[in-house]
């Protein structure tokens, strides 16, 4: 089940799987309080987190997306990013992006994202912007 949550719900999956290896403050966003956050909740476990922020120009950007390792490639964060496009698309965004782990640009692919500029890091880990019209 997905459902709307607080942004500290996120924190601890954001946590675990983002950045294991710094502490929870680096996986906070300043912006945290304006965002929506979604949760996939399993058996009243929530097992998949994305934080989804919409600007003044109608430019939607979800981030710190994050699914708990034991459930990953099971398709809950594929329902996850659907409901986080269709709710981009009913706050009247016409585009939606992220930076995207460059390891995960195939996932986003398959849900017509495409990539733009070049590859930075954040840390050693390799990114790339990834955009979709909605």
């Amino acid at each position: 089940m997905i459902q709307e949550i607080s942004p500290a719900q996120t924190y601890p999956l954001r946590h675990q799987v983002l950045w294991p290896d710094k502490p929870v403050e680096f996986v906070k966003v300043p912006d945290d309080e304006q965002g929506i956050h979604l949760g996939y909740f399993l058996d009243e476990k929530l097992v998949s987190v994305i934080s989804l922020f919409v600007d003044e120009h109608k430019i939607a950007r979800f981030r710190k997306f994050a699914t708990h390792p034991d459930i990953q490639r099971k398709g809950i964060g594929s329902q996850l990013l659907k409901a986080t496009f269709e709710r981009a698309q009913s706050a009247g965004a016409s585009t939606l992006w992220c930076d995207a782990r460059l390891d995960a640009q195939p996932f986003y692919e398959r849900f017509g994202m495409k990539p733009e500029g070049e590859v930075f890091h954040k840390g050693t880990i390799p990114y790339i912007k990834m955009s979709t019209t909605l």
